[in-house]
C-alpha cells in the first residue's frame, strides 16, 4: 500500500478587511524535488489581493520565500520553526 501526502497543519486567518493568512503543512512519503525533508508547504500572506510573503518549497525549486516580488532561499529545519518564521515575517510587515 502505497503512502499519501498527510495534512498535517491547515490554517486560514483574517488579519483585516483585506488582510488574510492561508497555510497549510503536509507530511509526504518522499521529499518533495529540491528539498531534502518529508515536508510539502505553502504558507501565504495576502494584502488587498496581493500575495506579499509566501513560503513554499515548489517541485524543483526547493525551499524558499517570495516577499514582495523578490524570491530568496530558506533554511527548512522542522515545521514548527516554519510556521514560527512565516509568523515572525508577517508581523514584520
Amino acid at each position: 500500500m502505497e503512502r499519501k501526502a498527510e495534512l498535517i497543519w491547515k490554517e486560514r486567518v483574517k488579519l483585516g478587511d483585506d488582510a488574510f493568512v492561508d497555510a497549510r503543512v503536509w507530511a509526504v512519503p518522499e521529499p518533495v524535488r529540491g528539498s531534502a525533508h518529508g515536508y510539502k508547504y505553502a504558507l501565504v500572506y495576502v494584502v488587498a489581493g496581493e500575495c506579499v510573503l509566501r513560503y513554499d518549497n515548489e517541485s524543483g525549486k526547493g525551499d524558499h520565500i517570495h516577499l514582495c516580488g523578490q524570491e530568496k532561499g530558506y533554511a527548512f529545519s522542522t515545521p514548527g520553526k516554519l510556521i514560527d518564521d512565516f509568523w515572525a515575517d508577517v508581523a514584520k510587515l
